[in-house]
């Protein structure tokens, strides 16, 4: 072949995303965020990029936003337009497990290839400055006296935070059933309606809500972890006498239909910025801890993520 023929292949194969990271001279990857500007999500795509750029395993990272329905919009939008792109990624996580769960969804995440989970963060609780609820016992002696009066503000429909308000409402006696749950697209809305009084508690990562605890405009009341995280002085629901312990973790997916080849590449690529000094800040200041996993571990990890957090949203009332 001659060597202005073969370019032109070599050309035409990069830009119709056939040829394996390596050998394109300035790959793009496109990052799907399926929630609001803001939130969880938004905040590990975007370092999950900064770091990917650091470490030279692209040239560029486009993002989009699609928040709604736990995920589902933003999945759907996904397995639509990128089945079988080597160059596109996903982020996802228990939030989008629950989502299926509890919601009828015409696109499943099974459609989608699992890469790897890379962090893992626990829920924290907490209440506008101003609230008269001090505690967390201040909290359920209201929801036992009102279970609808007590507005339970978070991410969608089956999160990790509604799945926790539930699971506390079994515990002390109250109905799963009538835990007056308010779900918010993004952690901006969420963040806004807690400050602005509009819930009665927040849930969510204690990263989302860091720098609003630090300036003394939430108090934090719980946190769902097994012991208390290190360097953030919030009690643990259990310590409380509240059995409630559940962990929410993060991940990424790349598009339906790509090869072996292909996903190991998306593998690398997501390794290789997990080991940079860009993502060891991020999980440093969010909070986060690692917690690398990939391969048929991870797929094994998804799979028993269903079996659990169904019974324990059935077990809640939610399903």
């Amino acid at each position: 072949m001659r060597r202005d023929t073969f370019l032109k292949t070599l050309a035409a194969a990069a830009a119709a995303g056939a040829l394996p990271f390596g050998a394109r001279a300035a790959p793009v990857l496109k990052m799907m965020i399926p929630a609001n500007p803001g939130g969880g999500w938004d905040t590990t795509g975007r370092a999950l990029g900064k770091a990917i750029l650091d470490a030279k395993a692209a040239d560029n990272v486009q993002y989009e936003n699609k928040g709604g329905a736990a995920g589902a919009l933003g999945l759907a939008q996904f397995v639509g337009a990128s089945k079988g792109d080597a160059n596109a990624l996903m982020m996802m996580g228990a939030v989008m497990v629950g989502g299926q769960i509890t919601n009828k969804q015409p696109v499943s995440l099974q459609q989608c290839t699992p890469l790897a989970r890379l962090t893992s963060e626990y829920n924290v609780f907490v209440v506008p400055a101003a609230s008269p609820l001090k505690t967390m016992k201040d909290v359920v002696a209201q929801l036992k006296a009102d279970p609808g009066s007590v507005k339970w503000g978070g991410g969608s429909r089956g999160s990790t935070e509604h799945i926790s308000a539930c699971m506390l409402a079994r515990a002390v006696g109250v109905d799963p059933k009538k835990v007056n749950y308010v779900a918010f697209r993004g952690g901006g809305e969420a963040v806004s309606a807690i400050l602005g009084g509009n819930v009665t508690v927040g849930g969510s990562g204690y990263s989302e809500f860091a720098e609003y605890i630090a300036a003394g405009k939430m108090r934090p009341i719980g946190v769902t972890s097994q012991k208390r995280l290190p360097g953030i002085n919030v009690p643990t629901m259990k310590e409380q006498g509240y059995d409630v312990v559940l962990g929410n973790w993060r991940g990424v997916y790349g598009a339906p239909g790509i090869s072996a080849e292909q996903r190991a590449a998306l593998v690398d690529v997501v390794q290789k910025a997990t080991k940079t000094k860009a993502w060891q800040e991020a999980l440093d200041k969010n909070g986060w801890t690692p917690a690398w996993v990939t391969g048929k571990e991870f797929e094994d990890f998804v799979e028993y993520e269903f079996s659990s957090l169904r019974a324990i949203m059935y077990l809640s009332g939610m399903v």
